[in-house]
């Protein structure tokens, strides 16, 4: 990278934050609009029945996580020997193309196809974004590279996603599409003027990226990921119809809603970015037990209109804080690989993300109730969080023996070898 000026690296940084913004609002939007949307495409099932609508309607969700699932792996490897800068507009002008298609789907099937395709570069652009941004905050700043890169995603959260689900709610669903497509092309004029030309990396190759899935750990980190965060999104995809379910919200207070969860998921990311350069594992093991007490908590506040304030600000907050270090863990597991390893935390972030939507639809629809789903994301953050405690115990045993091994090749003389490094991972 290129030295930069203090103001060039600050306008860099917004611009990959951007970009994250845009992201935030394509991936999240979707929740707030549900009802619309499953009203608009979906009358006669709606009609019949609102609770199985409303499930159908959330494919759409697991229809985007899919193709960020499908996306992030194979555009990392396939980009391996590419520029990142380049790619990275590259991703920007495909998710600016996703959206439009989105916003014009004629029918429900086909807009399931649009969002399936929306959500192919999700991934790889905050793969590199967080590589990019890793580099302009310059050595010792991953994690917080990482988080910066992951601020416009929780800033959505804040500002973008209540914004366009009001927009949505007044003009219609598809004009919150309309308003995602404005922001990356904003995005895509931000990263060509901002960010500095990056050669492609010296020694990078597509065997060199499809190296990281070798690696036990690597597959460790992101069943954690997957398992871990599902239960965010098993609630967070019906929060808008538990609001007025079992709170009885007015549809006026779903963006109040929707931003206070921002507000918890900004001030996690950020605490949860110092967090993780500092005590990576630790984040984690502290960070899950405590996400599994607040989703009891929305089981226990969700009926409230006060306490559902309450309980998605802390959800918020509490899944944002495990976020960098979980992505920190899956670049270091990933080895040279760093791309690949970058990447595939979105992809196992989208697995969550599907897991969490169909699991919670599923309990809805079978009749358990809008608080039912709440239950469901406490048994995943507990699940996740175990196998957290497993993957950090087996790196420690793996280092260890590697220690061992190292030690045991330097107090041989006279053999003419150079001690061993085996891997960690």
């Amino acid at each position: 990278m290129p030295e930069m000026t203090p103001a060039r690296r600050r306008f860099a940084l917004f611009a990959l934050a951007l970009g994250g913004f845009g992201i935030g609002c394509t991936e999240f939007v979707s929740m707030g609009l549900l009802p619309q949307i499953a009203q608009d495409m979906l009358g006669e099932t709606y009609t019949a029945s609102p609770e199985q609508g409303i499930a159908q309607a959330g494919w759409l969700i697991s229809a985007y996580a899919l193709g960020v699932v499908v996306g992030a792996p194979l555009i990392s490897v396939l980009v391996a020997r590419a520029s990142r800068t380049t790619m990275l507009l590259v991703m920007a002008v495909a998710l600016l193309v996703g959206n439009v298609a989105s916003a014009v789907a004629p029918e429900f099937e086909t807009l399931m196809v649009m969002r399936f395709l929306a959500g192919l570069p999700h991934g790889a652009y905050f793969g590199l974004a967080s590589l990019v941004a890793a580099d302009v905050m310059g050595p010792g700043n991953q994690a917080k590279g990482v988080a910066l890169a992951l601020s416009g995603l929780t800033v959505a959260n804040v500002v973008g996603v209540p914004t366009m689900t009001a927009l949505g709610q007044a003009y219609g669903w598809r004009a919150a599409y309309v308003a995602v497509a404005v922001v990356f092309l904003v995005t895509v004029a931000a990263l060509w003027f901002t960010v500095p030309s990056q050669r492609p990396i010296a020694g990078s190759s597509r065997r060199g990226e499809m190296s990281a899935l070798r690696y036990g750990q690597v597959w460790i980190v992101m069943g954690v990921a997957a398992i871990g965060f599902g239960g965010f999104f098993a609630i967070f995809s019906y929060l808008t119809q538990m609001s007025r379910e079992l709170a009885h919200l007015p549809g006026g207070a779903v963006p109040w809603l929707l931003a206070t969860v921002g507000i918890g998921m900004t001030v996690g990311n950020i605490a949860g970015g110092i967090s993780a350069d500092r005590y990576p594992k630790q984040s984690m093991i502290i960070g899950f037990p405590m996400l599994a007490l607040v989703m009891l908590a929305v089981w226990a506040l969700v009926g409230n209109p006060v306490g559902i304030f309450v309980a998605g600000l802390a959800m918020g907050l509490a899944n944002s804080f495990v976020m960098p270090s979980i992505q920190s863990w899956l670049i270091d597991a990933a080895g040279e690989a760093r791309l690949l390893g970058a990447s595939l935390n979105h992809s196992a972030f989208n697995v969550a993300n599907s897991i969490g939507a169909v699991l919670g639809g599923a309990v809805i629809s079978a009749g358990f109730g809008y608080r039912s789903p709440a239950l469901v994301a406490f048994v995943l953050v507990i699940v996740g969080g175990l196998l957290a405690l497993y993957g950090a115990k087996r790196q420690k045993g793996l280092a260890r023996r590697h220690r061992t091994t190292v030690e045991m090749e330097i107090t041989e003389p006279g053999t003419g070898r150079t001690p061993v490094v085996s891997s960690s991972r």
